[in-house]
């Protein structure tokens, strides 16, 4: 399990478990990691966990978030980065196992207002392990000889959405990459993961969660099913499986 070792000038102050899907750093004390310091703002910063892997989301802080001592909006945190709040610091330390092969950002989409762009995002193909499977604990029972290929795990269909409103409405795009962020950051934020078993969308940013068919998702990871209409920021889209 991925944690972060908090230190200021060398002396470490505490270690802290990346056991949530969102870890909130600032000043304030409703924060999972609260920073007493006027160099902090309130809600500074935030560290989204999916499975094995995290990312790291600067919320329009004052004084801004370095990691490396290079400033950041968003960043895919690897095994040793250091992130840079003010005097203090935050070291992201993860199993070996977990990002060993861990490739660079794959590019994902941001929907904003009146426009649609590209920007980068975090996606290491970790994020395609057999999650649901190691979960429920089921084993397939072994196929009989004469029909070895029933055995082959099924391919994922691949899943797309459309825009249905805005300026953009009618346009498409697959979801081909294993995480995709949609929203509209300081305002509304949620990442789709494409898992071996189907399609998740997770709330990530914001104080109001994604709609899907009208109704408000919580903070847990939910199953996108073919033709959900998902609304983030005042945005409707329609999740569908291409044949």
């Amino acid at each position: 399990m991925a944690k972060l070792i908090l230190s200021m000038d060398g002396l470490v102050l505490k270690e802290i478990l990346l056991t949530k899907e969102r870890t909130s750093i600032g000043r304030k004390a409703s924060n999972d990691i609260q920073i007493d310091n006027l160099a902090i703002s309130g809600e500074h910063a935030a560290v989204v966990t999916i499975l094995n892997d995290s990312f790291l989301e600067d919320l329009n802080s004052t004084n801004g978030t370095l990691v490396n001592s290079q400033p950041v909006k968003k960043h895919f945190l690897k095994n040793g980065d250091v992130i840079e709040l003010g005097k203090y610091k935050l070291k992201y330390v993860a199993e070996p196992s977990q990002q060993a092969d861990a490739p660079d950002f794959e590019k994902t989409m941001l929907l904003r207002p009146g426009t649609m762009k590209q920007a980068a995002a975090t996606s290491p193909e970790a994020l395609a392990k057999a999650y649901n499977d190691a979960q429920t604990g089921q084993i397939s029972p072994p196929a009989p000889a004469a029909s070895p290929a029933t055995t082959a795990p099924k391919a994922i269909i691949l899943g797309a959405i459309q825009i249905l409103s805005g300026a953009n409405a009618g346009r498409e795009m697959e979801l081909t990459k294993t995480l995709t962020t949609l929203g509209k950051p300081g305002v509304q934020v949620a990442v789709i993961a494409k898992r071996p078993h189907g399609y998740f969308i997770t709330h990530v940013e914001g104080a109001q969660f994604p709609s899907i068919n009208g109704q408000l998702i919580d903070a847990q990871a939910r199953q996108l099913n073919d033709h959900d209409v998902v609304e983030i920021a005042g945005i409707k889209m329609e999740f569908f499986l291409k044949n």
